[in-house]
């Protein structure tokens, strides 16, 4: 497989980058896309490591204060991650249609938005952990505990939000290989320093929380050296570090939807987080315990989804729309296929990957209760973010968003508030994300085949930007 980096002119160079625009698909999406899902993986073993740890040697109650930010958390932060898909789009868009100037300032722009906007989100986090736990309704066991761990996790806000959008731009090139590098040495620094402050220095959930934060500045010291060292298109100055009005807004137009989908998500979360809580400490750490299975099987997926973003965009400013149809036709294929593997297996293995999490068999019961009913239906998931990515990669970020606000979360509150009061225990709480997943995905396909018809008769016109 031939990697390439255009320079100037026509000009090509072999480098980590790969070339989406020409060639087999088949091949390239599977090297884009396996490295990225390594990360992904290892991202999820380091971030078990913290739920491992406080589960074995610190108890149920320290898991469940864990488990119980999962939800806020990913509330919080969901919006500048969003901003870090438009980034992706915008790079990548650019360096199909080979505007490096413009590439530049995109890659400038991202990055000093995702500083700037770290540090406001970190500040926040700090000021108004306490009070968010509490709207949350967590317990009176568990939310000293929570707020300690959330405090924490938000002074490493700034380096999180680097990393993603370091990561983006690198994604947007072609580039998986080196973030997975980057975040494994991350990772390994993570499960050290969490053994060492909870066994050693005997810390509880700072510690884990102490780990997580240092190995997110490793990350991202790395990743942004990195953009340094570039010589070519994707390269970091630190002296050219501003906010491009046009790219800004042409990331703001793309990942704003897509933060705000995120954040929605979450809020219905949230809801659900919130009723799970009701159901006290063991309810609450054998679902956070599923939780973490169940990203084992949706982060695979996930890539796929990115993988499908990336190439679309890339095909787009290449004006090749054909190759960005094969590329989503490939990459359903590819969730289809990984989702029923993975969700399979974790259906029939669900006690054994549970009790890593916990030795108390009433915890991996109530943990049992979510991975039969959600694991074997996981690819509805990974098949709704695949036409969400197809349409993002077209320059579509309002339709995916409204499609999931109210097909996905919608439906999903909807279902918290009619259906699980008729029964109101977990078994009756959890269906409502298979549904949601499968009647959203079919309201995507039907809007991309809306939005691929105007997007090529404006490309047919010479309109497309």
């Amino acid at each position: 497989m031939q990697y390439v980096r255009w320079m100037g002119e026509g000009v090509m160079k072999r480098s980590t980058q790969i070339d989406m625009c020409n060639g087999p698909l088949l091949g390239k999406i599977l090297l884009f896309s396996l490295p990225l899902m390594a990360s992904s993986i290892l991202q999820l073993l380091f971030n078990a490591a913290d739920a491992v740890v406080v589960g074995r040697f610190c108890g149920s109650q320290s898991l469940a204060a864990v488990g119980s930010n999962n939800s806020l958390i990913n509330l919080l932060i969901n919006l500048l991650i969003g901003l870090s898909v438009g980034a992706n789009v915008v790079v990548a868009r650019y360096l199909g249609a080979r505007e490096k100037e413009k590439v530049t300032k995109s890659v400038h722009t991202a990055i000093t938005v995702a500083g700037i906007g770290g540090i406001l989100f970190g500040i926040l986090g700090l000021i108004f952990a306490h009070q968010l736990l509490r709207l949350m309704g967590s317990p009176e066991d568990v939310i000293h505990l929570a707020t300690t761990y959330l405090r924490i996790y938000f002074c490493g806000m700034p380096a999180n939000i680097l990393y993603n959008f370091g990561a983006a731009i690198l994604r947007a090139g072609g580039d998986t290989k080196r973030p997975m590098v980057f975040l494994t040495i991350a990772g390994v620094t993570n499960v050290i320093l969490n053994l060492f402050f909870v066994l050693v220095l005997h810390m509880d959930v700072a510690g884990v929380a102490l780990a997580t934060i240092i190995s997110q500045y490793i990350s991202a010291f790395l990743i942004i050296r990195c953009l340094i060292e570039e010589t070519g298109e994707l390269h970091l100055d630190r002296k050219m570090l501003h906010v491009d009005g046009k790219m800004f807004r042409e990331m703001f137009r793309i990942g704003l939807p897509a933060g705000l989908q995120g954040r929605v998500f979450n809020i219905s979360n949230v809801v659900i987080q919130s009723t799970i809580n009701s159901f006290g400490s063991t309810i609450i750490a054998g679902n956070a315990a599923a939780s973490s299975v169940e990203g084992f099987i949706y982060s695979p997926l996930n890539c796929i989804y990115q993988t499908c973003l990336t190439f679309t965009s890339q095909n787009l400013g290449a004006g090749k729309l054909k190759r960005g149809d094969r590329v989503l036709g490939l990459c359903l294929l590819y969730t289809l296929i990984l989702g029923m593997i993975l969700g399979v297996g974790s259906y029939f293995f669900g006690r054994q990957l549970l009790g890593i999490y916990s030795k108390e068999a009433d915890v991996i019961t109530a943990g049992m209760v979510r991975l039969s009913l959600l694991g074997i239906t996981y690819f509805l998931c990974g098949f709704m973010d695949v036409m969400a990515g197809a349409l993002r990669g077209l320059g579509s970020s309002v339709v995916p968003m409204i499609v999931s606000m109210l097909g996905a979360c919608g439906l999903r509150l909807l279902w918290v508030f009619t259906i699980f009061q008729l029964n109101p225990v977990p078994a009756m709480l959890y269906p409502s994300y298979p549904v949601s997943w499968l009647v959203t995905f079919l309201v995507h396909v039907s809007c991309w085949v809306v939005v691929r018809k105007r997007v090529g008769a404006r490309m047919s016109q010479g309109k497309l930007a």
